[in-house]
């Protein structure tokens, strides 16, 4: 045979048998026999398929797989944070781990070490890391839920009440952390709630995605108020919602919220002073969200029209902000003032000026 051709068949062969010896290592388990973490599109499905049932674990274990799924914790996968699990898992022995929340927060650990709740809440006194979701995803009554987790309502209300008129009222129209965090930017985020029973004293509650799928139907939420399918959400829509009869139960609130909110949570010198919402001109407080709820308990924002979007809510005198709450029909009632106020001094001018000849 021709020494060429041998050499060429010689690498052929090893080609072939490296590759075949390749693939069969690759196709063994990664601890061998035993725990096995799944494949990278599905790496959390071994471990979802005890965590994620509620008969199988306790509720301090329990994940809840459709919250848990779309947060980035979950692209990363359960075994990045809870990097103790051993190949004999469950073995009845508790799971250490190594990695903590600093070690992808950094930058807000160091901020957060800064406030006052640093050394009395760890990060997972706020922040469940199985539901851990981007802050437009939360609607502001979720923001405050974590806060009365630690400050009762009642206390809150009380503290506040010493020097903020209407305390009770502001808590429920404002995120704690719009005041108590280093926000720079706010919104107005509408939400769909349910009346209260003044009777029982029942506290305002967004309505659900439950309640909200069952009275749209076979259509999508948005419908309830998008009413031209258009993607966006006009001032005149909102009026017509809460107008609307056959919406007797629902209504829309809005809820000033901060756009990004910081972990410098303290009591900051400005928001003492009214002024700070109720005076900041006409363009602050012109920019909102329509915050529709999702099945997996997270929110969706759709982008209002810009302008008096509390005037459409009909919120006037509870909740009254500048730029926020301007009315078009007392605009033309108060020029009308004005005009009817010129009418005498500059008809009687133009009078004059007609026969000043006569004069």
């Amino acid at each position: 045979m021709n020494h060429g051709i041998r050499i060429q068949l010689q690498h052929a062969c090893f080609t072939l048998v490296a590759g075949l010896f390749l693939g069969l290592l690759l196709s063994l388990p990664a601890a061998g026999a035993g725990f096995s973490y799944g494949e990278v599109g599905t790496k959390n499905d071994d471990c979802l398929k005890c965590h994620g049932d509620r008969s199988k674990v306790d509720k301090r274990t329990y994940v809840d797989q459709d919250r848990f799924s779309h947060t980035t914790h979950a692209r990363f996968g359960c075994r990045s944070c809870h990097d103790g699990v051993s190949a004999s898992h469950p073995d009845g022995r508790s799971v250490a781990h190594t990695t903590t929340c600093r070690d992808c927060h950094d930058t807000v650990a160091v901020e957060y070490g800064k406030s006052a709740h640093a050394g009395k809440a760890a990060c997972g006194g706020c922040h469940n890391p199985h539901q851990a979701v981007r802050p437009e995803q939360v609607s502001g009554d979720d923001l405050n839920r974590q806060c009365a987790n630690c400050h009762t309502k009642q206390k809150i209300i009380t503290s506040h009440s010493r020097w903020l008129p209407q305390a009770g009222l502001h808590m429920e129209s404002i995120a704690c952390v719009a005041c108590h965090s280093k926000a720079a930017s706010f919104v107005v985020s509408i939400y769909i709630a349910k009346h209260r029973d003044k009777d029982e004293g029942e506290a305002i509650r967004t309505a659900s995605y439950a309640e909200l799928a069952t009275k749209a139907g076979s259509g999508e939420l948005q419908a309830l108020i998008d009413r031209n399918h258009d993607n966006y959400i006009s001032l005149d829509e909102l009026r017509r919602f809460n107008l609307n009869p056959d919406n007797k139960e629902l209504y829309l609130r809005g809820m000033i919220v901060p756009l990004n909110p910081t972990h410098t949570f303290q009591t900051f010198d400005d928001r003492w002073n009214c002024t700070f919402c109720h005076a900041s001109g006409p363009e602050i407080m012109q920019t909102s969200y329509l915050t529709l709820p999702k099945p997996d308990g997270t929110y969706a924002a759709m982008s209002v029209e810009r302008g008096a979007v509390l005037d459409a809510l009909h919120t006037i005198p509870d909740f009254y902000l500048m730029g926020s709450a301007r009315n078009t029909t007392l605009n033309k009632i108060g020029l009308a003032i004005i005009a009817g106020g010129l009418v005498m001094p500059v008809g009687h001018g133009f009078l004059r000026f007609l026969t000043r000849k006569n004069r």
